[in-house]
Formats: structure tokens, C-alpha cells, sequence
């Protein structure tokens, strides 16, 4: 597979939202059904270029020119006193789904958080079911912090989901010299 890895573009709206056209993909997230392109090209010319000062990040996963995966790290908020922490949202198209895109985005986002983007703490959530993705989350050091009953409705019921969080493995240090 000739997975390339790059910032997300507006030219990508038409296959991401084919992407989030199929019920096993957005069913995942916490997208709504029946995403146009045109609103996928308004939330990532919103992304493109990022904001002074922001640490935010969406990639994209491509197989040749099309997308297949697609991954970000959000900020939680405004607040000064969470600056530190992201939020963590990935999904993959169902073709591509069990072939290592899914491995290669988290590799590429926590490399950016943990040694560019000052970021301490990540966070996201995932439905309680989708083993899968709790699996590649575990893998790559986030731990359960929690269950958070009827978080989001999903085909017509109110579903669980787990709240998971990883640390920076290592606290970053003043560099260099001290004296």
C-alpha cells in the first residue's frame, strides 16, 4: 500500500464526504448522516490555514490523490488552563479499514503533539462497542478514564461511550545547557 500522510485540503471535500456517506464510518463518529462536499469544504477551508498560534492539525491519508483516512488533533477549548490538552478525532474509510492507515495517522499525530506541539495531555472519546478503535487506541498508550453513560445517539439509541486519554511518555525538559 502507498499510503501518503499530508494536511487535509479543500480539493479532499468531495472524498471525505464520501467517506462519511457510509453508515459504519460516521456511525463511528459523531458526524451527522448525509455530510455534503460543500460543507466538508467549508469546515476544512475553516481548518486551512490554520489560526495564529494554533497547534491544531488534520491529516489525511491517501491512497494516490484520494483520501482514506482522516485524523486531527482540536483544541478542548479556549481556556488558558487547558491549553496543554487536544483533542483526538480519527476515522478511516471502510476499504481501507485493517491495512495500517488507521496505525499510520495516530503515529503521525502523537509524533506532532509529543515533540512540536507542546501538548501534554490528549483526549477523545470512542463508542463502548467499537473495539477496533479502542484497540488502536490502547496500542498507541491512552487508558479508559471513564464511561459516560448515553453520551450520543446512535441508529435511534442513546450508546456509551469510553472517554480515553494519553500523557506525554516523556514530560518535556528544559533542553541544552543549564548553566
Amino acid at each position: 500500500m502507498n499510503l501518503t500522510l499530508r494536511r487535509v485540503r479543500p480539493a479532499d471535500a468531495a472524498a471525505i464526504a464520501e467517506q462519511f456517506a457510509d453508515p459504519e464510518v460516521f456511525g463511528g463518529t459523531l458526524q451527522l448522516p448525509f455530510a455534503s462536499e460543500e460543507l466538508w469544504a467549508q469546515r476544512i477551508a475553516g481548518m486551512n490555514p490554520p489560526a495564529p498560534g494554533s497547534n491544531e492539525l488534520v491529516l489525511a491519508a491517501c491512497l494516490g490523490d484520494k483520501p482514506v483516512g482522516l485524523a486531527g488533533l482540536h483544541a478542548v477549548g479556549p481556556s488558558v488552563r487547558r491549553r496543554h490538552a487536544m483533542m483526538l478525532g480519527i476515522t478511516v474509510a471502510k476499504a481501507a479499514q485493517g491495512q495500517g492507515v488507521g496505525n499510520a495517522l495516530m503515529t503521525a499525530l502523537l509524533d506532532y503533539a509529543d515533540n512540536w506541539a507542546q501538548v501534554l495531555r490528549i483526549e477523545l472519546t470512542v463508542f463502548h462497542d467499537n473495539q477496533r478503535a479502542i484497540r488502536l487506541y490502547e496500542r498507541h498508550g491512552f487508558a479508559p478514564e471513564g464511561r459516560l453513560k448515553a453520551y450520543a445517539m446512535r441508529n435511534g439509541a442513546y450508546e456509551d461511550v469510553l472517554a480515553m486519554a494519553r500523557l506525554h511518555p516523556r514530560q518535556p525538559m528544559v533542553g541544552g545547557d543549564a548553566d
